[in-house]
């Protein structure tokens, strides 16, 4: 197995000691496995802290490092975790998904052919310990879906500092304005047609109203038009 160690992933996780080992052990699987993996505690109230205890002891993968920090969304958590980073390249992940073993390995590719970002499809499944009731109201896409969001990137950390951090404003689409000013930048990105990550559907990450996420994104939108009629001088 290979060793990438001048790549970091920063995993934020709020609440998600159900599913934040399996989450790590995806990315400690890797084919080019990373240096270091930074868990970004966001005040969590169950058992995180105790899981990600026991995933720091465990020495026979990828390095585990656990910081904590007060509730302040995840934005604030993946800055966090994009400070503490001292390598060349940088990934997320989030704390209930799974990552296919080949993501690193086809997305470091992809980026010494020359792409700023890289990106890649994302496979839905529902979380296999929900009863059948939970089950039946979650939406689950059959097909594939092209990834432009935290957990399928990978991109160099001198990158990620170019565009800025994350706007610890917005509790939702805080990457869909990150990356609104990446390609402002005029930055290239690769979108890979393999699946490089699979988003689990559990009923608590669907929490959100569709009204109260169209309101959240809208807030974003505007945000991101405001910033760019600001920077061509229109009134």
């Amino acid at each position: 197995m290979g060793f990438a160690a001048d790549i970091t992933v920063v995993i934020p996780v709020y609440n998600g000691a159900l599913y934040l080992a399996e989450s790590v052990e995806s990315v400690r699987r890797q084919s080019h496995r990373p240096g270091q993996i930074i868990l970004v505690d966001d005040g969590s109230t169950d058992a995180t802290p105790e899981v990600a205890e026991l995933l720091c002891r465990d020495r026979e993968g990828t390095p585990v490092r656990y910081v904590r920090q007060d509730n302040a969304g995840p934005a604030a958590a993946m800055n966090r975790g994009a400070t503490l980073a001292d390598s060349a390249l940088l990934a997320f992940q989030s704390a209930d998904d799974i990552w296919i073993p080949q993501k690193l390995e086809w997305q470091l590719k992809a980026l010494a052919d020359g792409a700023d970002l890289v990106f890649g499809h994302m496979q839905n499944f529902i979380s296999p310990e929900l009863d059948a009731a939970t089950a039946a109201r979650l939406q689950c896409p059959p097909e594939p879906m092209a990834g432009c969001n935290a957990s399928t990137l990978l991109t160099s950390l001198e990158t990620f500092r170019k565009v800025g951090r994350l706007d610890e404003r917005f509790r939702i689409g805080e990457f869909f304005d990150w990356y609104g000013r990446a390609n402002d930048l005029g930055l290239t990105s690769a979108m890979l047609p393999q699946v490089v990550a699979m988003r689990r559907l559990h009923g608590k990450n669907h929490s959100l109203s569709r009204k109260t996420e169209a309101v959240g994104y809208a807030h974003v939108l505007k945000a991101m038009l405001d910033r760019r009629r600001a920077e061509s001088g229109q009134p």
